[in-house]
C-alpha cells in the first residue's frame, strides 16, 4: 500500500506538471497567433493586451483543478475545502476574463466611431452608451460570480432557502435604505440612453462652463475650463435645467458688446470687424454682424456677433475681436470712447415768494375730463358702466 500511495502521488505530480506545461504552451501559442494577426489588425493587438493575463490564469487554474479532481484523493473534509478553493479561484479568474472581453468588445465597437472629428455628435452618443452597457455588464457579471461562489459553500443551499423566504421584507428595507442610490443608478441609465447628455458635451452647470468627462451609474464628472472637476449626482441632470452647448452640433454664436460715445462710427467698426475675422482661422465663416442695439443713458450699445466651430474656439475669437476693436477705437475713432458728461450751471438768486392770497369763495368749476364734463365724456364712461346700476346724486334728485 505505501508503494501504491507513492505511485499515486508521483502520478499526481507528473500530471500536475504536464497540465501546467500544457496550459503555458497553449497560452503561448494563442498569444503568438494573435500577435501575428495583430501586425495587420488593430483589434488583435487590443485583444492580446486586455485578455492575455486573465486567459492564462483561467486556463492554468482550470488545468490544476482538473488534475487535482482526477488524481488526488484525500479525506472528505479536506477534499471539499480544496474543491471549494479551486472553484472560487476558477470563478474569479473566469469573471476577470469575461469582464476583459467586455472591455475588448467596447473598444472594438467604439473604434468605428471617431470623436477626433468636427461632427462627432453620433460618435459621442454611441461611446457613452457603450461605456454604460459595459459597466452594467461588469456589475451583473460580478454579482453572478459572487452568488456562484456563495452557493458553492457547503450548506449554503439550506441557508439560501431561509434567506429567500424573507427576501420580500429585506428587499423593501433595502429599497428604502438605498433609495437615493437607486435613483442615481436609474438616472445614470436614463442619461446614457435618452441622448440628453454625452461624454465630451460642453455644458453650463451651476454657472460653470465645462465638458462632460465621465458618466457613471451614480454620478457625472464635469471637467471645468480651469481644470477643476465638478462631481454631480446623476439625478442632478434629470431634475435640474442645464445648458448643453453641443446637443445637436458644436457650432456656436458669441457676442462682444461695447458701451461707446454717441460719436462712434458704426460703419467704420463694421469694416474693421470684417477685416479682423477674415484674417483669423478661428472664425468659421458663418456669422459676423455689428449692430447698434441700444442708445440710451448717455451711451451707445454696440453688439458684435461672431460664430465659431466650438465653444473653446468661440471664446478665443471673442477675445481676439474685442482686443482688435479696442485698438481700432483708440487709434482711428478716439472720440467714440465713453465720456461722462456733466453740466455746471449757476442759477441767479431766487426772488422772495409773495404770500398766497386767501382762498376765494367762488364755486369750483370742474374741467372737462376723459369720462366726465361733457356729453362725449359721459358716453365714453357709459361704455364701461352701462351694466352697472348708478345711484343718482343729491344734485340730480333735485
Amino acid at each position: 500500500m505505501p508503494d501504491l500511495e507513492g505511485f499515486i502521488q508521483t502520478g499526481y505530480l507528473v500530471a500536475l506538471a504536464v497540465a501546467v506545461v500544457a496550459a503555458v504552451a497553449i497560452t503561448a501559442i494563442v498569444a503568438l497567433v494573435f500577435r501575428v494577426v495583430g501586425r495587420k489588425e488593430a483589434w488583435a493587438r487590443t485583444l492580446v493586451g486586455l485578455v492575455r493575463t486573465p486567459f492564462r490564469l483561467t486556463l492554468l487554474v482550470g488545468a490544476i483543478w482538473t488534475v487535482h479532481t482526477l488524481f488526488l484523493q484525500t479525506s472528505e473534509g479536506i477534499e471539499r475545502l480544496v474543491d471549494f478553493f479551486f472553484r472560487a479561484l476558477f470563478i474569479a479568474a473566469s469573471t476577470w476574463l469575461v469582464c476583459a472581453l467586455l472591455y475588448f468588445f467596447e473598444e472594438v465597437a467604439a473604434a468605428r466611431y471617431r470623436i477626433d472629428v468636427r461632427d462627432n455628435r453620433v460618435a459621442r452618443r454611441v461611446r457613452t452608451q457603450l461605456r454604460m452597457l459595459r459597466r452594467i455588464g461588469v456589475v451583473v457579471i460580478v454579482i453572478c460570480a459572487i452568488g456562484a461562489v456563495l452557493l458553492s459553500i457547503p450548506g449554503a443551499a439550506t441557508l439560501g432557502a431561509s434567506l429567500f423566504a424573507s427576501a420580500g421584507l429585506l428587499s423593501v428595507v433595502a429599497g428604502l435604505a438605498a433609495q437615493s442610490t437607486l435613483a442615481n443608478v436609474f438616472a445614470g441609465i436614463q442619461l446614457a440612453f435618452n441622448n440628453a447628455l454625452r461624454v465630451d458635451d460642453v455644458v453650463i452647470v451651476e454657472t460653470e462652463w465645462g465638458k462632460i468627462e465621465e458618466i457613471t451609474l451614480t454620478y457625472v464628472v464635469v471637467h471645468i475650463w480651469d481644470d477643476r472637476r465638478m462631481v454631480l449626482p446623476s439625478t442632478y441632470f434629470t431634475t435640474n435645467p442645464f445648458q448643453n452647448w453641443t446637443r445637436h452640433n458644436s457650432e456656436l454664436l458669441g457676442a462682444v458688446e461695447f458701451d461707446l460715445d454717441w460719436r462712434v462710427d458704426p460703419a467704420g467698426m463694421r469694416v474693421e470687424l470684417d477685416r479682423i475675422v477674415a484674417q483669423t482661422e478661428l472664425w468659421d465663416g458663418r456669422v459676423v454682424v455689428l449692430q447698434v442695439t441700444d442708445a440710451v443713458g448717455g451711451f451707445v450699445r454696440v453688439r458684435v456677433l461672431v460664430s465659431a466651430a466650438d465653444a473653446p474656439t468661440l471664446f478665443d475669437l471673442r477675445c481676439l475681436v474685442r482686443e482688435n476693436l479696442i485698438d481700432w477705437l483708440n487709434t482711428h475713432n478716439p472720440e467714440a470712447l465713453p465720456v461722462g458728461r456733466m453740466e455746471l450751471r449757476r442759477e441767479p438768486p431766487r426772488a422772495e415768494v409773495p404770500a398766497r392770497a386767501a382762498p376765494s369763495a367762488h364755486p369750483v368749476t370742474a374741467p372737462i375730463g376723459l369720462f366726465s364734463g361733457d356729453e362725449n365724456a359721459k358716453a365714453r364712461a357709459a361704455e364701461f358702466t352701462a351694466t352697472i346700476p348708478v345711484q343718482e346724486g343729491p344734485a340730480e334728485k333735485r
